[in-house]
């Protein structure tokens, strides 16, 4: 069974940087393709940035490039997202999950493709 729990988020000024942590238990790095998604309150589920469970492939979305950069530890079982140049409309819930299925070839924008989530952590920027 996998378990993911996030933390590392908080209120931070435009312009500042956070990095988020997802705590995976087992054998879930290294077989999984991980991702960040992130909701904002009234807006549906959006992907953030995602890799590839060999760790070779990162994916992050337009919104987000440049600024942000998801990488994991495999030894500790851990994911991040380092997130820089933080903007106002940054602000969410942000949430870690795990594809549904082991080793996929291609890492996917759509929440569904996700069977396993942390429960999420808050990120406020404020102008």
């Amino acid at each position: 069974q996998v378990q993911l729990a996030e933390s590392g988020g908080g209120l931070v000024q435009a312009g500042g940087s956070l990095r988020l942590s997802c705590a995976a238990s087992g054998r879930t790095l290294g077989r999984y393709n991980m991702v960040w998604f992130r909701q904002a309150p009234g807006k549906e589920r959006e992907f953030v940035a995602g890799i590839i469970w060999s760790g070779g492939t990162t994916n992050h979305a337009d919104s987000v490039k440049g600024r942000f950069t998801i990488s994991t530890d495999n030894t500790n079982n851990m994911v991040y997202l380092q997130m820089n140049n933080l903007k106002p409309e940054d602000t969410a819930v942000y949430y870690c999950a795990a594809d549904r299925k082991l080793f996929r070839p291609r890492i996917y924008s759509a929440y569904e493709e996700y069977g396993y989530w942390g429960q999420g952590t808050q990120v406020t920027v404020s102008s």
